[in-house]
């Protein structure tokens, strides 16, 4: 069920109903409206799941730490890390 799986999403990134709409659904009243019982189509409810699994994985890369290189180059001299 969408509403449990956006409710879930909230909570664990702490947004605002209104502004999860207006990102994802392009209504700031699509929360509140699932609240309410409304019953999205097909291709919204795939482009809203679609969303929500796109943010997390932008949340994931930006917080885990970039590797370090093992050496870099500079003006042709090489340094060890």
């Amino acid at each position: 069920m969408l509403l449990r799986k956006v409710e879930k999403f909230l909570r664990t990134h702490h947004m605002p109903a209104t502004k999860f709409g207006r990102l994802a659904a392009r209504d700031p009243r699509f929360v509140l409206d699932l609240r309410l019982g409304r019953i999205p189509r097909e291709r919204t409810e795939a482009r809203t799941l679609r969303w929500m699994a796109e943010f997390e994985a932008a949340e994931a890369r930006r917080a885990s730490p970039n590797p370090l290189p093992r050496h870099f180059e500079t003006k042709g001299f090489s340094y060890a890390v």
